[in-house]
C-alpha cells in the first residue's frame, strides 16, 4: 500500500506443459520451474510444487502423486491446475498486494472452453484481470522480430506438449500450424524403443536425461554410447543396457517428422511474397524442444531455409508477453480473448 492506495502489478505466465515461467514487469522473471505438482491423494494436501516436486515423478508410494495438469498444451486437470497456478501466484507475492492484472501465454491450438478454463483457473488463484496471448505472437515479440512490419517472420515453437509453427506479418498470425507433439514426446519415444527394443521398462525422467545427452534430429561428431539404468520387463529385476545415438535418432525419428511437416506446411500456406523473406532472414526456433541437437539443421535442411535458435529458447515466449503487458488493454482486441 502507498498513501492507502492498493498497488497494482501486472505478471506474464508462461503456462507450459513442461515448465512455468512467471515475469513480473519491473522485475524481470520471478518464477521458473517445472510444471509439477505432488500431492497427498489420502489427504488432498498440495506437498509441493515446481522442480521439488518435478524430483518426485516415479519415486512416490502409491498415495502421493507428482503430476503434469497439462498434456500436450491443454488443462487436463482443472482443479490441480488452479492449485498449481495458485500455488505459484501466492509465491510470487500475490494476495498480498492489490489488484493483480495477468496475461497469460497459450498454445494457439487449444479450443474456446479450455481458453475459458485458462482464465477461470488464473482469476480463482487471484488475478483480477486476465488476458490471453498466443505464444507464436510472444515468441515473436520476446525474440525481437520485426513482426509490425509488412515481411515475414517464421516462428517455430517447439514446446513439451505442442510444436507450433506460425508466419508473422504486420502483427497478425498469416499462416499457422500447431499439432499436439512436443519434447515429451521424444521422451515417450525413447521409452517406448526402449521396451520394444531392449526389453527394459525405462522412466520418465532417465529417458529425458538420455535425449539431452545423446538425443539429436541429425548426424552430429562426438558423440559417444549411454548406458542406461531400468527394469528387466521378463525378470522385473534391475539391468542395464547400452544405446547408441543412432539408435536414439532412429527412435525420435516419427516424431521430429511430424515437426518438420508441420514446418513445411505452414510455408507451403503462406503468401510468397513473404516465404521468400525467409531466405535472408531465416526461421526462428524456440521452445525447450528446440534444444535437441541438430533439429535446426534437420528443419533448414528440408525447408531450404536458415533456421536459428534463441539465445533464451525457455525464456522467450514469457519476456514476449512481459513486453506486451506494456499495452495490457489491447492485448483482447488483437491477439487475445477478453478475460470476461
Amino acid at each position: 500500500m502507498t498513501g492507502g492506495i492498493a498497488l497494482a502489478r501486472d505478471l506474464a505466465i508462461d503456462l507450459g506443459t513442461a515448465n512455468t515461467l512467471v515475469y513480473e514487469r519491473g522485475r524481470g522473471i520471478v518464477f521458473n520451474e517445472p510444471s509439477v505438482i505432488a500431492l497427498n491423494e489420502r489427504s488432498g494436501d498440495v506437498l509441493s510444487v515446481g522442480r521439488e516436486a518435478w524430483q518426485m515423478i516415479g519415486r512416490t508410494p502409491s498415495y502421493i502423486i507428482a503430476a503434469r495438469p497439462l498434456r500436450n498444451g491443454a488443462i487436463t486437470d482443472f482443479d490441480i491446475t488452479q492449485r498449481m497456478i495458485r500455488l505459484i501466484l501466492q509465491g510470487v507475492g500475490v494476495g498480498r498486494f492489490g489488484r493483480t492484472r495477468v496475461a497469460v501465454c497459450v498454445p494457439s491450438l487449444i479450443t474456446p472452453v479450455e481458453r475459458r478454463a485458462v482464465i477461470e483457473a488464473a482469476r480463482r488463484a487471484g488475478a483480477s484481470d486476465v488476458r490471453l496471448i498466443e505464444q507464436p505472437i510472444a515468441a515473436a515479440i520476446g525474440s525481437g522480430l520485426p513482426i509490425h512490419e509488412p515481411a515475414g517472420s517464421l516462428v517455430i515453437d517447439v514446446g513439451g506438449g505442442t510444436a507450433e509453427i506460425a508466419m508473422v506479418s504486420l502483427g497478425g498470425l498469416v499462416s499457422l500450424k500447431a499439432v499436439r507433439v512436443g519434447s515429451f514426446d521424444f521422451d515417450t519415444a525413447l521409452m517406448n524403443y526402449s521396451r520394444r527394443v531392449h526389453g527394459i521398462a525405462i522412466g520418465e525422467r532417465t529417458a529425458e536425461e538420455l535425449k539431452i545427452s545423446i538425443g539429436s534430429a541429425w548426424p552430429v561428431d562426438d558423440k559417444f554410447d549411454a548406458e542406461v539404468k531400468g527394469r528387466d520387463l521378463s525378470s522385473g529385476l534391475p539391468r542395464t543396457f547400452v544405446i547408441t545415438p543412432t539408435e536414439v535418432r532412429s527412435a525420435l525419428a516419427d516424431t521430429v517428422e511430424q515437426i518438420v511437416e508441420s514446418v513445411l506446411e505452414c510455408l507451403g500456406e503462406a503468401p510468397p511474397e513473404l516465404a521468400q523473406d525467409l531466405i535472408h532472414t531465416g526461421a526462428l526456433m524456440v521452445g525447450g524442444g528446440s534444444l535437441l541437437q541438430g533439429l535446426d539443421q534437420r528443419i533448414a535442411s528440408e525447408a531450404r531455409v536458415p533456421v536459428l535458435r534463441s539465445e533464451s529458447p525457455l525464456e522467450t515466449v514469457v519476456l514476449g508477453a512481459g513486453r506486451a503487458l506494456e499495452n495490457f488493454e489491447s492485448l483482447h482486441a488483437s491477439h487475445t480473448i477478453p478475460g470476461r
